[in-house]
């Protein structure tokens, strides 16, 4: 049954495979079910509410990724959305956090919308095979810092921005560690390498006494204080437009940027470089941001982290369904997710970006106005550290550099439009 639903054998996989890439995506992004209602309680929401809402709210979206659209890619509440929600709608503009809800609805509405009458996926095909690439190997960079960050081999620096951090720490050398397992297990063709890296440094970590083992079980808390309570009139002020437009625009290339990085790296773009079942994949993250504030989180989108389980050999949405099960689970077993620390996934994080990062090496390297866009895409990423952002330099450059070169006809309207509405994004609403 699941060999004729996913279609295993096409992709070249088995359900082994997909079960491993799954639990390997879920341990990497399994942060997110205490990050987010961290964040969010700041505004004043009930944390465990939010607890429950993200697992939610990631199951449902990653779910509809596996079965309508077939797809490895998982979906939670995004980090950076979640932030913007906190501090610079609820903390920053006084916004109250239903309201900030409500506009968060409204925005996976359009979302909707858009998806049904193609314009997300005229959006994501009008982006030129350059970009595409840039893009893959940006994720990577971003993935990257991310772990590096993690695992405390890069610290935050007032003089340079960012520095080496202290790689005597305990933490620091488990981590690096656990990246030298993976490459040496992956070269030597060993399966499951991230997973066997992770757990070992899990392992090490609580006989080391860095961190405790947290417990298995325990019963899912209430979502009551936070289901149902968007404010959709406050929402729909004047004042807010803005903020529903920075939700729709930010997470629209969030997810279209994670979709193209993680497909073309597990080789699932067509020979056009465009994902099949594009639109299908979009419904996912529409349907998941409108479930998700109806449930009580800021917007959900689709996960880089995906790229952990397709570097394992995930490639359908059977590995996306391992992922929705494991969030359901996560309810009950919130211990034990909490019990793997950041240190012990950042490992799997690096060594996914040193997989992605070969996206730069199919550029047209002679072509200095497809070559520079690209990489001003992929550097952007990480040091805005926001997907959004790299995407939009790129299209900006993209568009100014080949208009400064006289060559007009490399620019379709889809790619002028969406430069336009990344100028008047920044002009307006950053």
């Amino acid at each position: 049954m699941l060999e004729s639903f996913f279609k295993l054998k096409e992709h070249g996989t088995d359900v082994r495979t997909e079960v491993i890439a799954g639990l390997t995506t879920f341990l990497t992004m399994a942060y997110i079910v205490f990050v987010n209602p961290s964040i969010l309680a700041l505004t004043g929401m009930d944390f465990n509410a939010v607890f429950v809402a993200t697992c939610l709210a990631a199951a449902l979206g990653t779910a509809i990724m596996a079965l309508v659209a077939n797809y490895p890619i998982a979906l939670a509440p995004g980090m950076g959305l979640n932030a913007y929600f906190t501090f610079t709608v609820v903390q920053g503009m006084g916004v109250p956090w239903q309201t900030a809800l409500g506009a968060v609805f409204i925005s996976g509405i359009i979302f909707l919308v858009v998806s049904l009458f193609k314009v997300r996926e005229a959006i994501v095909n009008a982006i030129p095979y350059s970009l595409k690439l840039a893009i893959s190997a940006g994720v990577g960079m971003f993935l990257a810092i991310i772990a590096l960050k993690n695992a405390g081999v890069v610290v935050a620096s007032p003089a340079t921005l960012v520095t080496l951090g202290n790689i005597h720490a305990p933490q620091t050398l488990l981590a690096i560690l656990g990246f030298f397992m993976i490459v040496a297990m992956e070269y030597r063709k060993i399966h499951g390498s991230i997973i066997i890296s992770i757990l070992t440094i899990t392992l090490l970590s609580i006989a080391l006494g860095l961190s405790e083992f947290k417990g298995v079980f325990s019963m899912p808390p209430s979502m009551a204080p936070t289901f149902m309570q968007m404010d959709l009139a406050g929402a729909l002020n004047a004042g807010l437009l803005g903020v529903i437009f920075v939700f729709f625009f930010v997470d629209l290339f969030d997810t279209t940027g994670t979709l193209i990085g993680v497909s073309h790296r597990a080789g699932l773009l067509d020979k056009d470089g465009k994902l099949p079942r594009l639109k299908k994949a979009l419904l996912a993250d529409s349907v998941a941001i409108t479930a998700g504030a109806a449930m009580g989180t800021s917007s959900t989108t689709a996960y880089i982290e995906s790229a952990a389980g397709t570097a394992v050999g995930g490639r359908t949405g059977l590995t996306a369904l391992v992922v929705s099960l494991l969030f359901l689970a996560a309810l009950w077993f919130s211990p034990l997710a909490a019990t793997v620390p950041a240190y012990a996934t950042a490992p799997a994080l690096c060594y996914v970006a040193v997989l992605m990062a070969r996206g730069l090496a199919e550029i047209e390297w002679d072509d200095l106005t497809e070559s520079a866009p690209a990489v001003m895409t992929a550097f952007a990423m990480p040091f805005t550290f926001s997907i959004a952002d790299g995407i939009a330099f790129g299209f900006i450059s993209y568009t100014v550099i080949k208009l400064l070169a006289g060559r007009y006809k490399d620019l379709s309207v889809a790619v002028l439009v969406i430069t336009a509405l990344w100028i008047f994004k920044f002009a307006f609403f950053h």
